[in-house]
């Protein structure tokens, strides 16, 4: 007995000197950092602003730990609060940065750009007297944002024309929605896009599942999380709480304090604990989305299909700092119903020798779910059926970057009043044929790898001292790639079609046009579908006896 209560009194005398120590440190070094702004300011040879010089002091030394532990000054509180909430004062509008002008790229339906005109295409020249040409779209989103119910003027040029157009507009609280849509993809499969967990993301997919189910004779659901980074850990406990019964244990956070340790459960009764569910993710699934999908699989409640998930699973707290700044800092991590953490970068590990952090799949350790499946730690979820992502070839990628596309959509608008709703828009032949003699009159080219191979191979050649030797087959060579080249726009016109045909309902049904047309070629939601209607598949893939293909 004696010698327990010798080493507890230890243990506290330890921890004791240790926070002592660390008092010391922090007054030293406070009254230090003190003393060098007052002597720069004093007798630097130049005039110094000592908030932006405390700004970058703040900014390094928080770049020792995560980067979720950040500081937010006064001047971007507006900025932390639309990530943080989804919302902000302004118009509802993409814009990018094109040459000198800075150009609408996508107006949101229902919000003061849309609604006062503003089309894709559209330059920006003014906003309230002050010219646009030049300015960067940071300067420009800037101008644009402001307290709601504010008016502003703003000149465009529009597309396919010179003579400028002024538009007045009131900015509006802008809130995006966190179920752009939700609908069903046959007689028997709903869907939910859910895109972030702000206020009310869980009422919301409760409210569109409950509608699919009641209208419809529904025998599956798809909850698609992908580019979803999270948001708000109550919502993704309420989310769950959709399919899995009251009581259960979604999700434990545990950190250095006492407070940052917590136990998350489901609260109500569940609208749904039978019917199957898939849950489709990606490498941008982040942080409250696999918590939702990690939950779900750990209770073998759910399918995780597409690519395995970021592994964002640090808590973060908001808390505030004088003259109206604010600090986020990582107090703690999230653990699952099987124990394991999703966090796949560890930031604590100060040992690294400069890596990455990543743990390697070698080292990862094994979970089981309720149903004895085997899952792993420290890497993200990992999908229960893997499918590999798309990825578009080069010239697709040039045409989209170079916004060749978007310019070519510009002038189909123009001469095209309207198109089919999006389940019936294709691209024709002739609207193809228009691209692609549009393409060639822009004078568009773009290097492939093996032209850029080619031009490597020229100069180590020259170096070497053996170009003239092969000059000739690298001219030949070149030239037969070239010649290749001219007939890509056609090789590649499925790729490239289907980047056409969003941008192009897009611009006639906006972003709930563009998410069911995306839906039409999708991998992950097909093979969804398939898992969803093929029930033994569906069973076999809880019970473990599925063979799952590679869970990269």
């Amino acid at each position: 007995m004696k010698i327990k209560i010798l080493l507890i009194a230890v243990f506290f005398s330890t921890a004791l000197i240790g926070q002592n120590n660390n008092n010391f440190e922090l007054s030293k070094n406070l009254e230090i950092y003190a003393d060098v702004m007052r002597k720069l300011n004093l007798q630097y040879a130049d005039e110094i602003n000592p908030g932006d010089l405390s700004k970058t002091a703040i900014d390094a030394m928080l770049n020792q730990l995560d980067p979720y532990t950040v500081y937010v000054p006064e001047s971007k509180l507006e900025d932390f609060e639309l990530m943080t909430k989804g919302e902000y004062g302004g118009i509802g509008a993409l814009i990018q940065k094109q040459d000198e002008y800075v150009v609408v790229t996508e107006p949101y339906e229902g919000f003061p750009a849309q609604k006062s005109g503003l089309k894709a295409g559209d330059r920006i020249i003014e906003i309230d007297g002050e010219s646009a040409v030049g300015r960067t779209s940071t300067e420009v989103s800037e101008k644009l944002k402001g307290v709601p119910g504010s008016g502003m003027s703003i000149v465009v040029i529009p597309f396919n024309d010179s003579i400028p157009t002024t538009h007045t507009i009131n900015r509006e609280k802008i809130k995006f929605p966190n179920i752009p849509y939700y609908g069903m993809l046959n007689n028997n499969i709903g869907y939910i896009s859910l895109m972030q967990f702000n206020p009310n993301s869980g009422t919301e997919v409760k409210k569109a599942f409950t509608d699919l189910k009641e209208n419809n004779d529904l025998e599956g659901i798809i909850l698609d999380l992908r580019n979803n980074g999270g948001g708000l850990l109550n919502e993704a406990v309420n989310i769950v709480n959709t399919f899995v019964p009251r009581g259960e244990i979604v999700v434990t956070t545990k950190g250095k304090l006492k407070e940052s340790t917590m136990i998350h459960k489901t609260k109500s009764v569940a609208l749904d604990k039978k019917i199957p569910v898939v849950i489709l993710v990606n490498e941008n699934t982040a942080s409250a989305s696999e918590i939702v999908a990690g939950t779900l699989q750990d209770l073998d409640r759910g399918v995780v299909i597409g690519q395995r998930t970021y592994g964002k699973g640090l808590v973060q707290n908001v808390m505030p700092l004088p003259y109206n700044s604010k600090i986020k800092i990582t107090v703690a991590k999230y653990y699952i119903p099987s124990g394991r953490c999703i966090q796949a970068i560890d930031y604590f590990d100060h040992e690294n020798n400069g890596s990455d952090g990543k743990i390697p799949d070698s080292l990862l350790t094994a979970y089981k779910t309720n149903g004895g499946r085997e899952v792993f730690d420290g890497a993200g979820i990992f999908p229960d059926i893997y499918v590999e992502p798309v990825k578009f070839s080069q010239i697709s990628a040039d045409l989209y970057t170079g916004n060749y596309i978007f310019n070519f959509v510009n002038k189909f608008v123009y001469e095209n009043s309207e198109i089919n709703s999006p389940e019936l828009f294709f691209v024709s032949d002739e609207t193809y044929n228009d691209f692609k003699d549009y393409v060639i009159n822009q004078d568009f080219d773009y290097l492939t790898e093996t032209e850029l191979l080619i031009d490597r191979l020229n100069k180590s050649a020259e170096r070497e001292n053996y170009l003239e030797a092969i000059k000739q087959q690298l001219e030949e060579l070149d030239e037969t790639i070239k010649e290749e080249k001219k007939s890509d726009i056609d090789k590649f016109r499925t790729e490239i079609e289907e980047m056409l045909r969003i941008e192009i309902i897009t611009r006639y049904y906006y972003q709930k046009g563009k998410l069911i047309a995306s839906l039409e070629n999708d991998k992950e939601v097909d093979e969804a579908i398939r898992v969803l209607t093929e029930t033994d598949v569906y069973k076999s893939i809880l019970d473990g006896t599925y063979a799952k293909n590679d869970n990269k």
